[in-house]
């Protein structure tokens, strides 16, 4: 019998929804862009909303994404594993981010939005971001103050449409997110545009060659940053 081989490294990708087919999504999405030897896992919220859209059904996804990393600290421990790991929360809020980096230090914690609006900012340029959820405007504005870039940052276009319906027809996602995307672009200057949600990251690929700016997957961005601290890649270096 063939013995599989050990992994290098592992990326533990926490979605913070109870949706497991948007963590299947995500997790087939980030596998695309890993090297041989990472080992992706995957956990999955089973409390709060399958689509966080406001403020309360972030508050929720603190606590589960919370639990589920430490819980994966725990198993770590308990297996006695040397190989590095990296936890990505993968929602645009990076609900959690602070509170369980401090538990699991020093593995390191990544906050999906965090890192594409650092891919947004690199090299200085104008970035704007393109999403679906209204009630989470104040808070993506507060991310981008958090991380010192509002001084980079144009702006978030949020097409017309409930995000629960938006989602539920990919056709008709991609058309609107190509619209805020232009306007992100034409009317804001943006010079890259972060599309605003790891549920909406595969709209994020469909649209990219649509545009001479680059149109960035909050996924991408966040894998490549795990693989920037494993060693194993530089940060976001398609973009």
């Amino acid at each position: 019998m063939t013995q599989r081989a050990a992994p290098a490294a592992q990326l533990l990708l926490i979605n913070p929804n109870t949706s497991e087919a948007t963590t299947a999504l995500m997790a087939q999405l980030a596998r695309q862009r890993l090297p041989a030897g990472v080992e992706l896992l995957t956990a999955t919220a089973q409390e709060g909303a399958p689509l966080i859209t406001d403020e309360a059904s972030l508050a929720i996804a603190v606590r589960q994404v919370v639990r589920m990393g430490e819980d994966f600290a725990r198993q770590r421990q308990a297996a006695g594993a040397r190989i590095p790991a990296v936890i990505v929360i993968a929602a645009f809020g990076n609900p959690g981010l602070a509170q369980l980096a401090a538990q699991v230090s020093p593995m390191p914690v990544l906050g999906l939005g965090a890192a594409a609006m650092r891919a947004g900012a690199q090299g200085g340029r104008r970035f704007g971001i393109a999403t679906i959820t209204p009630g989470l405007e104040a808070s993506i504005a507060q991310s981008v103050a958090e991380l010192g870039l509002t001084a980079q940052f144009c702006g978030t276009r949020i097409p017309p449409g409930l995000p629960q319906a938006l989602a539920a027809d990919p056709a008709l996602l991609r058309e609107r997110l190509a619209q805020a995307v232009a306007q992100c672009i034409s009317v804001d200057g943006a010079q890259a545009v972060v599309i605003g949600g790891g549920p909406l990251a595969q709209a994020a690929g469909e649209l990219a060659p649509r545009f001479a700016q680059p149109v960035i997957s909050a996924v991408d961005a966040a894998v490549d940053e795990a693989l920037g601290l494993l060693g194993l890649q530089g940060d976001c270096l398609d973009y």
